[in-house]
């Protein structure tokens, strides 16, 4: 399989898109008040340099607020007070800056002081990093962080079985009283064994958990899905039990479903893969206690998906930002598992724009290859499928995807479709979706007349 061509390497020889930067936003409030500074009436002093674009744009106070991007990063600094990352004005700035030569930021011009300031902090601070001597290990202190690292694991470990084998009867109790009034039980059972779970150090049990007490009140055939959700569970609970005779990418699977964490340095100490990573996608997710980014890259010349997750405090957007779109050439390490699919971002290069729309397969092939996914690993959540000559058909229920060629159809997942049809015009698009046991989940697609990805 042949990836997008990527030119451009230097950021500013091809200014981004503005699809490109809203899809940096932190959340929807923020797309629309950064679109309404997309003008040049609020800001002077804006200017573009190498990887810097900066401007001061007019607020409330007296003083305008002074704002700065580094684009190698991405990166931001705005003297505002939001702690949106990146903020409305940043937001604004890059959208005027993807105008073109055209625009109100002309490249080439000399950087004020200030934003020469925070530029040059941030290159210093990296050649510090890149320059800062290895002090070399100390074999004791290494020895005695090993060992307590021992102990540590060992005694939670002794916790999650417990709490498994504890799951494990409480999932026999409940098929043994039967499903049929499980939708009148109410939520408060299944919110005390998550609580049980948590209490095990395994949260992966305890979000399951949660889901499965869910099911119940979700309508349609819902004992046929709890079943099914209450067998995941149990081969879960049992998977970790045994996991001594697992091969080891499943067992590593199996930890990993559990809630088991490793560190990113620890997965970066292991091979990387370095490649023209295609941004296709990044969303974030929020619950009570965190924000999680998902990021997914492709790398046209293997054929190959690595999901990058960010995760910020709840409430505040996670720091990776990274322009769907962009090509980086980059390094990237995968965590161990039975299906490699979460990565970590290493060592990146340079960044480019694709030239090409990127190669994708049909929809038999892409449930092909979801199938044998699930049979390595039956918990996945979402599988990365790219398609090519797809239709986007709406439905009197629902929403539908069609391949052009045969008469292969897939369920769209979402509400509705709109920005999707109109890029398709009724003719055949690429796109990149989430595919899960309902139905393809649409984030990015091309027309056949542009190499660039619009963000769904």
């Amino acid at each position: 399989m042949v990836g997008p061509s990527v030119v451009c390497m230097e950021e500013t020889e091809a200014r981004w898109t503005a699809d490109q930067v809203l899809s940096l936003a932190p959340d929807a409030a923020s797309r629309s008040a950064g679109a309404r500074l997309a003008a040049p009436a609020p800001w002077s002093g804006t200017g573009a340099a190498g990887a810097a674009v900066w401007g001061l744009c007019a607020g409330s106070g007296s003083r305008p607020y002074q704002t700065v991007v580094d684009l190698s990063g991405p990166a931001f600094a705005c003297s505002c007070p939001s702690r949106k990352f990146p903020c409305k004005h940043a937001l604004g700035l890059l959208l005027l800056w993807a105008a073109g030569d055209g625009g109100p930021v002309a490249a080439g011009a000399a950087a004020p002081e200030w934003a020469e300031q925070w530029t040059a902090a941030r290159r210093k601070k990296a050649e510090a990093a890149a320059s800062a001597p290895d002090p070399g290990p100390d074999p004791d202190a290494e020895a005695a962080g090993r060992e307590a690292a021992r102990k540590r694991a060992e005694r939670r470990s002794v916790r999650v079985e417990g709490g498994a084998a504890e799951l494990e009867q409480r999932l026999t109790d409940l098929l043994r009283g039967g499903l049929a009034g499980s939708d009148r039980a109410g939520y408060q059972q299944w919110d005390e064994i998550a609580a049980r779970m948590v209490d095990a150090q395994a949260p992966g049990l305890a979000a399951r958990v949660r889901e499965l007490g869910a099911v119940a009140g979700s309508g349609g055939d819902w004992p046929s899905r709890m079943l099914e959700e209450a067998g995941l569970l149990h081969l879960l609970a049992r998977g970790f039990l045994g996991r001594q005779r697992l091969p080891g990418p499943l067992a590593e699977t199996v930890r990993t479903r559990i809630g088991f964490t490793v560190d990113s340095a620890e997965v970066l100490a292991g091979p990387l893969v370095r490649g023209q990573w295609l941004v296709l996608a990044q969303y974030d997710t929020a619950d009570e206690r965190l924000t999680t980014r998902r990021i997914w890259l492709y790398d046209g010349e293997s054929g190959r998906f690595a999901l990058v997750l960010s995760f910020g405090a709840a409430g505040r957007a996670p720091e990776l930002t990274l322009p769907v779109g962009t090509v980086l050439d980059a390094e990237v390490a995968f965590h161990p598992a039975a299906v490699p699919l979460r990565a970590v971002l290493g060592t990146r290069y340079g960044t480019g724009v694709p030239e090409d729309v990127p190669p994708g397969t049909s929809i038999g092939a892409a449930l092909d290859s979801y199938g044998t996914a699930l049979a390595d690993d039956p918990w996945l959540d979402a599988w990365p499928v790219l398609l090519t000559d797809v239709v986007p058909l709406p439905g009197q229920d629902r929403w539908r995807l069609a391949d052009a060629t045969t008469d292969a159809a897939v369920p769209l997942l979402g509400a509705d479709h709109w920005r999707l049809a109109a890029i398709s015009g009724g003719r055949p698009v690429t796109l990149f979706a989430e595919a899960d046991a309902m139905g393809f989940r649409p984030l990015a697609g091309w027309t056949r007349a542009s190499p660039r990805a619009v963000a769904l």
